[in-house]
Parts: structure tokens; C-alpha cells; sequence
């Protein structure tokens, strides 16, 4: 019974952390994860999506907020992105808008973009709304695709 609840806890816990890191700038592949736990069969889908668009969100809300705070520190030398490239995604994002948090789930231009929203002060309830929805059906997506070819 305590293997079972500890194998569950690592599981779970495991997704989230793997979701939760992939939302960031660290190299990470959730969906791996997702779809491993999917095919044993032994986790309810519906559980293991709340904790994998749960870790996700989370991830990309702190991508937020550390964009909200980052600007202040764009003179300094260790700054990750030199003015023109910040100016260049500002200008992007500005041009573009909110709507484009719908692609906040993609690999390479999603989490940038969850930094930047910050930093144009996306207010926080329109990011989480637009973000969640893309990061949640991400993993709908995934979820009926790997079940489907189970079928």
C-alpha cells in the first residue's frame, strides 16, 4: 500500500515538476512524461491533465513575473539579451498583443513569450486566462492523440 501511494506521489509529482520546468527556460520535455503515465493505463487522464497544465501554468506565471521585474536589470553585463533583441520582442508583442500568448505552448518561442507579457505588463488575469487555455488544450490534444491511437 505505502510503494503504491509513493509510486503515485513520484508519478504525479514528477509530471508536475516536468511540466512546471518545461514552462521556463529550462530544457524539458513534459509531454514525454504525459504520455508515458497515459499509456500505462494506471493514472486517471483526467488527473494527470490537471497536474500537467497545472505544473505548466505555474511555470509560465513565474515566466511572468519574472518578466514584470526583469527590465530593471537590462544594463547590466550579465543581462541574458542585449537591448536590441528586448526592444525587438517588445515592438513583436505590442504589435501582435495578447492573442498571442496562444502560443505560449510551442517549444522555443512559448516561453519568451510568457517572459515578455510580463514585461509589457500584460495584467495577470488576461495572461493567465489566454496562457492556461493554450497550455490546458496543448495537453487535450496530446491526450486524445496518444489515447486515440490506443484505441
Amino acid at each position: 500500500m505505502i510503494n503504491c501511494i509513493l509510486f503515485d506521489f513520484s508519478a504525479y509529482g514528477g509530471l508536475f515538476a516536468a511540466a512546471l520546468l518545461a514552462a521556463t527556460v529550462v530544457p524539458m520535455q513534459s509531454e514525454a512524461v504525459l504520455v508515458g503515465l497515459l499509456l500505462t493505463g494506471d493514472y486517471p487522464t483526467w488527473l494527470l491533465l490537471a497536474v500537467a497544465a497545472s505544473g505548466n501554468i505555474l511555470g509560465a506565471a513565474l515566466n511572468w513575473w519574472l518578466g514584470r521585474g526583469i527590465e530593471r536589470f537590462r544594463d547590466r553585463s550579465w543581462f541574458p539579451v542585449s537591448e536590441q533583441r528586448l526592444m525587438q520582442a517588445q515592438q513583436w508583442y505590442q504589435h501582435y498583443g495578447k492573442w498571442s500568448l496562444l502560443l505560449c505552448w510551442m517549444p522555443i518561442v512559448g516561453d519568451p513569450l510568457t517572459v515578455i507579457a510580463g514585461v509589457m505588463r500584460e495584467p495577470f488575469p488576461v495572461f493567465l486566462l489566454i496562457a492556461g487555455t493554450a497550455k490546458l488544450l496543448r495537453y487535450l490534444v496530446l491526450a486524445g492523440v496518444t489515447l486515440g491511437t490506443m484505441a
